[in-house]
């Protein structure tokens, strides 16, 4: 059930490891804390209605003889008591169930953008590409923005020698228009209870909604019904599509930068999530930076903060494993959040 302690957790192996996502969730089972990732099952979370427990039994289980002891989930979503929804999929996340079923001594579940946020302590370079900036300042604050299916967010901070994960609800921050153009379009975007929140267009979903709205403003339609396909289209030199990357860039760019600057995060500002490596070349063109840096009085600190794309294909995984490798490194309160075999319910309060 859930433990209460406050100490640092250890965490027994072999370890599994998955990130639970509303589009893909991806599995994978570590030997020892030594050991690198190695055959990470990724599927369909929607093709999966069994739950979770028997698609780690069926889908990663079957595959190795390495039996977990523990495992250490990230989902996207609220944690909340002992079972938690996901806020994106059709399953319910139920530590006792997987304890039982599966055998286990221990389940963690954290926040998505926890494990994100873990992760950067880990980056090779072949794993970042940096838009422009300065050097990141050891210590200094850590923001990763990631959109993807949503858009998510995340913070690292160093305090009391210890890398502390805050994972956040950034993506639904207020997101209105700044240029003339932008203006124009704005009426013409969906709306979510009266606002336009970031994630309305900062997201895969949100491509397609700020296609269309750029389409109306000019007194026709969008043709694109998906992200990939307005991704590619934008490489071919489409109009509409080379259009709407273009505001997508500098708008992921002015949420980046406020939120770089509420954190004066000199650690650096990372895009995580699944859309940022496929539109690599319209991130690098300028207008993410450009906005990103367009926050006066403080536009010479923001040319200081350096930004990167994240191109590790499985950044959350990294970040769970290496919490698990390393606990004492990190200062997470697992209140609520880890649950152990054989303790009652008295022992959860």
């Amino acid at each position: 059930m859930i433990s209460n302690s406050r100490d640092v957790p250890s965490f027994s192996y072999p370890l599994l490891v998955a990130d639970i996502g509303g589009t893909h969730s991806r599995f994978t089972v570590v030997s020892d804390a030594h050991a690198n990732l190695s055959k990470v099952v990724t599927l369909n979370t929607h093709d999966h209605p069994e739950g979770l427990a028997q698609v780690i039994s069926d889908r990663v289980l079957s595959q190795t003889s390495l039996m977990p002891r523990t495992a250490v989930i990230a989902i996207a979503g609220a944690i909340h008591g002992e079972r938690t929804k996901l806020t994106n999929a059709p399953w319910t996340i139920d530590p006792k169930e997987l304890i039982e079923e599966l055998g286990l001594d221990r389940v963690v579940l954290l926040n998505d953008f926890e494990a994100q946020a873990l992760a950067l302590l880990t980056f090779e370079p072949e794993d970042l590409t940096q838009i422009n900036g300065g050097e990141p300042l050891s210590y200094a604050p850590k923001v990763v923005v990631g959109p993807g299916t949503g858009l998510g967010a995340g913070i690292l901070i160093h305090a009391a020698d210890r890398w502390v994960p805050i994972p956040g609800e950034g993506g639904h921050i207020e997101l209105g228009p700044v240029t003339d153009e932008e203006y124009r379009i704005w009426p013409y975007l969906e709306r979510r209870g009266g606002r336009v929140g970031a994630e309305q267009v900062i997201c895969g979903g949100g491509l397609i909604r700020l296609s269309r709205a750029i389409a109306a403003a000019d007194g026709g339609e969008s043709p694109f019904t998906d992200p990939a396909e307005l991704a590619d289209a934008g490489h071919a030199g489409d109009p509409l599509a080379l259009k709407t990357l273009d505001i997508f860039c500098a708008a992921l760019g002015r949420v980046a930068g406020d939120m770089a600057l509420l954190l004066m995060a000199r650690g650096g500002v990372y895009l995580a999530g699944g859309i940022p490596p496929k539109i690599e070349p319209f991130l690098l063109k300028g207008a993410f930076r450009k906005a990103f840096e367009a926050k006066a009085p403080h536009d010479a600190i923001m040319k200081t903060i350096p930004t990167y794309i994240v191109k590790h294909p499985q950044p959350a995984l990294e970040g769970l494993a290496a919490f698990a490798r390393t606990p004492s490194r990190f200062a997470i309160n697992l209140i609520g959040r880890m649950w152990n075999a054989g303790q009652s319910d008295a022992g959860a309060r």
